[in-house]
């Protein structure tokens, strides 16, 4: 019997779930038997987060970092281990190659990244990278050849703004590669010091349909899987990021001397700024967010009235026209704060990124997955930004969320239970080995 009808009649014979009202057949691996080696993908994060280390319990593997390319050297290391084929693009992004037995199919895609934020945590991109390579590891264990080329992707600096993946889909710019990381390198230099070669960096870039699927595994970085006590967080889409640098020029002046009639403090107008950002962003009915992250006040003497405020406004939405229609009602009743303040709102963006809705066929795909691995899951959204934003261009796209304890991220303090981990790995490998088996792929 082959692959394809044995996976045909095992979904028969255990039935059908209900989506949306409608029962439709669980995705049933070819392989529903096999399973990852735990223990080694826990002892994997362990060792990864060495690169890095800091006292406190955290990481600081910041992209073009020493220990950003120290971590990614290692991971190398283990991917060959795995039997991959190991190769970094023009842009830094390291891929790992397993062959199908059908080289006329697209790849199946599937990873995540190893880089952090400054004094971040070990589990962010790291679950999914690590799970990656133990899947294929598994795969050659069971001596089990796919139908797709497999690739495993490590995307480079996905934390300063998922550079490794936007350059997949041509979003990489001139303009960009001046930019400073936080290693303090620009953008460019980072590339060239991670292996890349700038000169071929638009021979990265793939078109749409050149990829069958893309799954990344991911811990949550938000509470509800933890808080509900749930396995498995069937991802609906990555959400939409509107962020500004707003300008707040008042007038510096004497703080002794300058009646409080006579002052055009900005800082006082940001302050009732900020609590405008909150009242609209609430009082809007949905699932949206709006932050003021950063806030620097000028001159910044204890004596003098700020004369200038610099600070950052974000909003994210799965809408973009949700983002657009809360920025714009923002910046109408910043006029009027400005108005009454003596003080001129202006804006520079910072970063924007549209949303990404999951694919239908690839959620139905890592819900049938889980279930019959008899974990419990949920749909909801990605409130973070992810590489896999990107790759929803180039083909179907779905993501794994398992729980984050207490919802905690980019902090030292971020964990996933080595139990946790364990259940995404394995709803990663019957994902796959489905996606695999899919007629749509």
């Amino acid at each position: 019997m082959n692959r394809r009808r044995f996976t045909r009649n095992l979904a028969a014979a255990i039935g059908g779930f209900s989506i949306g009202g409608r029962v439709r057949d669980v995705a049933v691996s070819a392989a529903p038997s096999l399973r990852v080696e735990g223990d080694r993908i826990n002892r994997h994060l362990v060792e990864l987060s060495a690169f890095g280390r800091n006292p406190y319990g955290g990481v600081s593997r910041v992209a073009y970092s020493e220990f950003d390319r120290q971590g990614r050297a290692w991971a190398m290391g283990v991917m060959r281990e795995a039997g991959l084929t190991v190769q970094v693009d023009a842009a830094g992004n390291i891929f790992g190659r397993r062959a199908g037995s059908n080289p006329a199919l697209k790849p199946i895609v599937f990873g995540s990244h190893i880089d952090s934020v400054p004094d971040g945590g070990n589990y962010d991109g790291d679950v999914g990278s690590l799970s990656a390579i133990e899947v294929a590891r598994t795969l050659n264990r069971g001596n089990l050849v796919t139908k797709h080329p497999l690739e495993i992707v490590i995307f480079q600096n996905e934390e300063g703004g998922t550079v490794g993946s936007r350059a997949l889909v041509g979003e990489v710019t001139p303009a960009d590669l001046a930019i400073k990381a936080n290693s303090g390198k620009t953008l460019g230099e980072g590339i060239t010091f991670l292996g890349g070669d700038l000169e071929k960096l638009p021979t990265v870039r793939r078109a749409p349909g050149d990829v069958a699927a893309y799954v990344e595994l991911h811990i949550e970085q938000g509470g509800n899987l933890d808080r509900e006590k749930l396995d498995i967080g069937v991802v609906e889409g990555i959400v939409g990021i509107g962020q500004w640098e707003v300008t707040a020029e008042g007038f510096a002046n004497h703080a002794g001397t300058t009646a409080m009639s006579d002052r055009r403090d900005s800082l006082l107008a940001t302050a009732r700024y900020i609590d405008m950002v909150n009242r609209v962003v609430t009082g809007t009915p949905g699932r949206q967010v709006g932050t003021v992250g950063r806030v620097q006040a000028f001159p910044g003497a204890p004596n003098v009235i700020p004369g200038k405020v610099v600070f950052t406004l974000e909003i994210r939405d799965l809408d973009a026209a949700k983002v657009d229609a809360l920025s714009a009602r923002v910046r109408a009743e910043g006029e009027a704060i400005g108005k009454a303040s003596g003080v001129t709102f202006s804006y520079a963006p910072l970063h924007h990124s549209r949303p990404a809705v999951c694919d239908p066929r690839v959620m139905q795909t890592i819900e049938g997955a889980a279930r019959g691995l008899t974990l419990t899951t949920r749909h909801l959204p990605s409130g973070a930004g992810h590489d896999a934003q990107h790759m929803a261009r180039l083909g179907p796209t779905g993501m794994i969320f398992v729980p984050s304890v207490g919802g905690i991220s980019h902090a030292p303090k971020e964990f996933t239970k080595p139990e946790d981990v364990v259940n995404g790995a394995n709803v990663l490998l019957q994902t796959i080995l489905a996606l695999d088996e899919a007629a749509w792929t």
